[in-house]
């Protein structure tokens, strides 16, 4: 087991600054996810980590070692890929003993770990198969085993559920989440998929343009976020937000009233609300439904108002 940490890591292409001085710890056994949309630096992060990337500045630290300038295989880690990444020439067995053998572990320790990890993850009725037989689920829990079944302290996974149905990818967070509870791993899981993010990581970083812009438990972040991008970004449906002033306690636009912060009246204030926190109230709301979505046990309304 070991912590990771970056510090005040950068890395560029060409005239691109992919990674803008990037701090953040992991600690020993956490399950991290890097969750950010497409393009704002997570699975740069996630490469500088693995010796997939050389960073152009500050550190990467697995433990107490500086790994920055080691190659991957010297940085004693396993990493799960987008793509079922899975050998099509070799039974199940063999794809789960791949990395053990490369390290020149004993047949019989090779043994016992793959059925190890081929119980922990319900593949022992397929160790006979080969990767055509399986559903997609399977492979990507093949791929899973490969990796786990190595002694590498640190879990790399860059978006492993984004090829899986939707039900499918229900299954597995489940899977994953079992999993890394039982391991006990140091896991740094990148998704651009906020559910995913919300549902697994003990803590979540949020990334926007190479930046970090907060990190905190998932509660946390939904509860209480650090800036306009971070409450649309977390949430589905996402946060509204709703320009207003403050006058005499409240808050106040042409639409509504609410309370509001004391000592700031005359104020421009920009008001976020849950979806699930409005109710409806004895005071007139005047608005136009643009669209209605019936979701079987509720049903979502966008509404304009003002």
């Amino acid at each position: 087991m070991a912590s990771v940490a970056f510090e005040s890591v950068r890395k560029t292409f060409g005239k691109t600054v992919a990674l803008k001085d990037v701090d953040l710890l992991i600690r020993d056994g956490e399950f991290m996810v890097l969750l950010g949309p497409s393009g704002c630096g997570k699975t740069t992060l996630l490469r500088c980590l693995a010796g997939l990337e050389r960073i152009d500045g500050g550190a990467v630290r697995i433990g107490d070692r500086d790994v920055s300038d080691l190659a991957p295989r010297h940085r004693h880690i396993a990493m799960v890929f987008q793509s079922y990444a899975v050998f099509p020439h070799m039974k199940v067995y063999d794809n789960i003993a791949f990395g053990l053998r490369m390290r020149k572990k004993p047949k019989d320790e090779v043994e016992r770990r793959v059925k190890e990890g081929a119980a922990l993850l319900q593949l022992e009725p397929f160790l006979d198969r080969y990767p055509a037989q399986l559903s997609g689920g399977q492979r990507q829990r093949v791929a899973v085993a490969r990796a786990i079944v190595t002694d590498s302290p640190v879990l790399l996974m860059d978006e492993p559920l984004s090829n899986l149905d939707a039900l499918l990818r229900l299954h597995a967070r489940a899977e994953l989440k079992r999993l890394h509870a039982e391991v006990k791993r140091t896991t740094v899981y990148v998704t651009h998929d906020q559910i995913e993010a919300l549902s697994m990581g003990d803590r979540i970083a949020v990334m926007k343009d190479g930046e970090i812009v907060q990190v905190d438990t998932p509660s946390v972040l939904y509860d209480r976020p650090a800036d306009v991008f971070v409450g649309s970004f977390i949430g589905s449906p996402p946060m509204n937000f709703l320009s207003c002033r403050a006058r005499n306690g409240t808050a106040a636009s042409d639409a509504f009233e609410l309370p509001g912060p004391p000592g700031m009246d005359g104020k421009e204030l920009l008001l976020g609300i849950r979806p699930e926190n409005i109710r409806t109230g004895e005071g007139p709301l005047r608005g136009k439904i643009l669209v209605v979505e019936p979701l079987g046990s509720h049903a979502l309304l966008t509404v304009q108002v003002g």
